[in-house]
């Protein structure tokens, strides 16, 4: 019987919290013993600059690789959107559970007339160019913070609206009434998902971990990242992917997106689940003949 207690380690939001606390309660049904322990990354320090100005990948998971590479907690708890698809020499995603909502959800301060010049807000690179591909004639400002800290900002703003994941906002109990789902607005790569980390060589924790793992969401967001990983957008470019299992398909769409959101390359496939292995290259690769190569090279071009 595995009877080590589990440190199960955290950012400190109020949304990380609610998702260690998910898998916690997981963990208990499963009969293994834990431990939280809670700590800021540096996404969560600098709260103002974008973060795909920040210069780095995994600036919400940075210090939870670091604590498990130096054994100081043996499990990390991310959304997994956050993760880079690149882990570092050491670690594995173990454990995806089911997924929430992936869509994104517009909150409005005020019935707006979306079609007159309007100020929405994100932090997010993917859906300001989706959005300024729809809405050309709008103004994007940056929002950062955790949620409620993005919520608040909204109602104390003059804008119009902002943008969030619905899962965050159900999750920490935000989502209101004032929203608008975007379902034409591709997800980022694994929105909605929450991710288990621990070290590569933790063979029989990783065992333990199958026990929570959610196996269709994990057939989706390991499409969704190996598109964003092809891609190699990372947090520097407007990607989005979603996959979905639909009785024995799956379904996905993907894309890229110029900075502008003036060109935009996209795709839809659907495949049998026992084909869905190539799904993400076979996307990938047409995003990039219908016109997504010219974009991320006008995106890495305009990097200083």
């Amino acid at each position: 019987m595995f009877d080590k207690i589990l440190r199960v380690g955290t950012r400190d939001s109020p949304l990380a919290l609610w998702q260690a606390h998910k898998v916690l309660g997981l963990l208990k049904a499963a009969q293994l013993k834990t431990q939280l322990i809670a700590t800021k990354s540096a996404g969560d320090l600098n709260l103002t600059q974008p973060i795909y100005a920040m210069g780095i990948q995994g600036v919400f998971t940075k210090t939870l690789d670091i604590a498990l590479l130096e054994n100081r907690i043996d499990l990390a708890v991310h959304s997994l959107k956050d993760v880079p698809t690149q882990l570092p020499e050491g670690l594995v995603l173990a454990a995806v559970l089911e997924r929430g909502s992936a869509s994104d959800v517009l909150v409005q301060t005020h019935k707006a007339d979306l079609e007159q010049a309007s100020t929405i807000a994100t932090g997010s690179l993917r859906r300001k160019a989706q959005w300024l591909h729809r809405y050309p004639h709008h103004h994007l400002v940056n929002l950062r913070g955790n949620v409620q800290t993005r919520m608040d900002k909204l109602f104390s703003s003059n804008w119009e609206g902002a943008i969030f994941a619905k899962a965050g906002l159900e999750r920490a109990e935000l989502l209101g009434s004032h929203f608008q789902e975007l379902d034409w607005m591709i997800p980022a790569p694994a929105q909605g998902a929450i991710g288990i980390v621990c070290r590569i060589d933790d063979s029989e924790l990783i065992e333990e971990l199958q026990k929570i793992n959610h196996q269709p969401t994990q057939i989706c967001v390991d499409i969704e990242r190996g598109f964003l990983r092809i891609l190699e957008g990372g947090c520097s470019a407007p990607i989005g992917a979603h996959a979905v299992v639909a009785q024995n398909n799956i379904q996905f769409k993907g894309g890229v997106f110029s900075l502008d959101g003036q060109t935009a390359a996209t795709t839809f496939k659907e495949v049998e689940i026992s084909d869905g292995e190539n799904l993400a290259a076979k996307a990938a690769k047409e995003v990039l003949a219908k016109g997504g190569d010219q974009i991320m090279k006008t995106i890495e071009s305009s990097k200083p």
